[in-house]
């Protein structure tokens, strides 16, 4: 049996990693944002045509999975053709809509020449609905985003610059934005975009690889997604899914942070909880299906990622065994408490989680204006999107781990809040 001081030191050293590795990524984080912006992203974006950099303009095939998307598609769509980029073709896949979004997106294509309508008898869901779209595009370019998702102008163009640059990316993700701030939980949202994915996909970027693109706004290259099997229809997050499985075969995948897209987000607790599952799912599904082949030395760029997430899952089973076990043992007559961290540790971690939170929207707000008047309202975001995390991270294994490989991925899509202006 081990020594009872030697267990207080295990015990003292797990209690440390629980508390140093989120503080530790932060400052990680922080610094890869910093860089990244300052290095990267110099100079006035606002003025700046991504166009005339271009070398050339081919045509670019705009994918639109649609289900349900009745209160959308118009807003979407017209946005959409009012593109700064010249050469479009439009591709709008109803994936076996309930409402009436079939019909309004065929009184769209008898207005507008550039837009196709598809129609699905059946939700088949979001990869079914690409991959249909992918195999009747006329580009070697596919633009991927959602039926609720409202382009920029000059999005195209600042994403089309790194496929034309380089022919070995296969990838360019966008910065989505939120646009639904009507409710705490919308506006502490805007931070969380900012200073968890922004700051991330920016450090990922300088490191080599990124675990995912955005599945909101991404300019895929035809080719690569054609060498990468299409997209999977059988798990949560083909965005994830397919990021990885382009860089397996040797495709870079990159960040754009001025291609702009604004997006509605859930702003119940219930419907963030529903995205926020399906998300942590479909991340664990693909760890399942391509870690072991990403360990192989040729995918070593791979690893940092893969490392961090992994990192990141035994972190909030620690987290979730450590406060059970505490209750538990509370409960217990007779306990002694074993090691505790202090008050002025706590106070460290909630300093760095604020200090995370400013930076990333002072590197935000030249793509966002006014994002620092959401600072206050962002001052909630550690405890309640860690415990969200918490949750869906833990529960995303067994969820995972019951789903059998080849059933069909389908899903409705939570609630996505109220815009107004900001």
């Amino acid at each position: 049996m081990m020594p009872t001081d030697a267990l207080q030191r295990l015990q003292g050293a797990f209690l440390a990693f629980l508390f140093f590795y989120p503080m530790l990524m932060a400052w990680a984080w922080m610094a890869g944002g910093l860089v990244h912006a300052l290095w990267f992203e110099r100079g006035h974006t606002h003025g700046v045509d991504p166009l005339a950099d271009l070398a050339e303009r081919p045509l670019v095939s705009v994918l639109i999975p649609c289900f349900n998307e009745s209160s959308n598609v118009q807003h979407v769509i017209g946005q959409l053709l009012a593109t700064e980029y010249p050469h479009v073709e439009v591709i709008a896949i109803n994936d076996g809509s309930s409402d009436d979004t079939g019909p309004q997106l065929d009184a769209l294509a008898r207005r507008h020449t550039r837009l196709r309508v598809l129609h699905h008898a059946r939700n088949q869901g979001k990869a079914v609905a690409l991959n249909t779209g992918t195999l009747l595009a006329r580009s070697e370019f596919l633009m991927c985003i959602d039926g609720d998702a409202l382009l920029n102008p000059d999005a195209i163009g600042w994403l089309l610059r790194h496929l034309l640059d380089d022919p070995l990316t296969g990838a360019v993700t966008g910065n989505p934005r939120i646009r639904t701030r009507s409710t705490l939980l919308g506006r502490m949202q805007v931070g969380e975009f900012s200073s968890t994915i922004g700051l991330i996909k920016r450090t990922q970027q300088l490191l080599g690889s990124l675990f995912t693109v955005s599945g909101v706004i991404t300019l895929f290259r035809r080719s690569a997604v054609l060498q990468a099997g299409l997209w999977s229809t059988d798990v949560l997050t083909e965005d994830i899914d397919m990021t990885w499985r382009l860089q397996l075969r040797g495709w870079r995948v990159r960040f754009e942070p001025r291609a702009l897209c604004w997006i509605l987000m859930p702003e119940t607790l219930g419907g963030l909880y529903k995205q926020r599952q399906r998300w942590a799912t479909g991340g664990m599904q693909t760890m399942m299906r391509y870690g072991p082949v990403a360990l192989h030395p040729r995918h070593w760029r791979l690893w940092p990622v893969m490392a961090e997430y992994l990192t990141s899952v035994v972190w909030a089973y620690g987290v979730l065994f450590t406060l059970a076990g505490s209750i538990a043992l509370a409960l217990w007559p007779g306990h002694q408490p074993g090691p505790q961290l202090t008050s002025s540790a706590g106070l460290l971690l909630a300093l760095t989680c604020l200090l995370q939170l400013l930076v990333s929207l002072l590197v935000d707000r030249r793509y966002d204006q006014h994002l620092l008047r959401y600072y206050a309202w962002t001052l909630w975001y550690p405890l309640a999107f860690w415990l969200i995390n918490l949750l869906t991270t833990t529960w995303a294994l067994p969820q995972a781990l019951k789903r059998a490989r080849g059933m069909r991925a389908t899903w409705t899509s939570p609630d996505r809040g109220f815009t107004r202006d900001n």
